[in-house]
């Protein structure tokens, strides 16, 4: 085998179509774009969200809701993943670059701890908001809850 005997598949490489070059090409007349309207035309591009002249379901339906802007979301993490997280670190304070190195948060997330499961080892734990049921479960159990800045 040598370079100049090297082909493409057979049918990989299909006859390109030349429309518009007369009737004798068999792709003359309307070149292949079919009878009257916006797509036979030149430059059409469809709206996003239009339906054909009906009237597009976002004009159908009615706002709603309300996006409060000042809203201060927080990632939760309950006391249980705190018990797990302690007992297999073998670690006395969490706080939250513990809590993002171990994957429970992003970088960027601020970070609730949360009332549900149970708690027996003795932590320090500073994150930026707390559940009154979190901190009743930290203390009950020997540790201490800090807020941070």
């Amino acid at each position: 085998m040598k370079l100049n005997e090297l082909t493409p598949a057979a049918g990989s490489r299909g006859k390109q179509k030349r429309v518009g070059r007369g009737e004798g090409s068999g792709h003359g007349g309307q070149s292949c774009r079919g009878m009257n309207g916006a797509k036979a035309r030149s430059g059409y591009r469809r709206k996003i969200g239009f339906e054909g002249g009906q009237m597009p379901i976002q004009r159908r339906l009615p706002k709603f809701g309300f996006t409060n802007p000042t809203r201060v979301e927080y990632k939760g993490i309950n006391v249980a993943a705190l018990q797990t997280l302690a007992e297999t670190l073998k670690i006395e304070k969490i706080d939250t670059a513990v809590l993002r190195d171990a994957g429970f948060a992003g970088k960027n997330q601020l970070i609730k701890i949360l009332g549900n499961g149970e708690i027996t080892a003795k932590v320090e734990v500073t994150a930026n908001a707390f559940s009154a049921s979190a901190i009743a479960k930290i203390e009950a159990a020997g540790g201490k809850t800090a807020i941070e800045e």
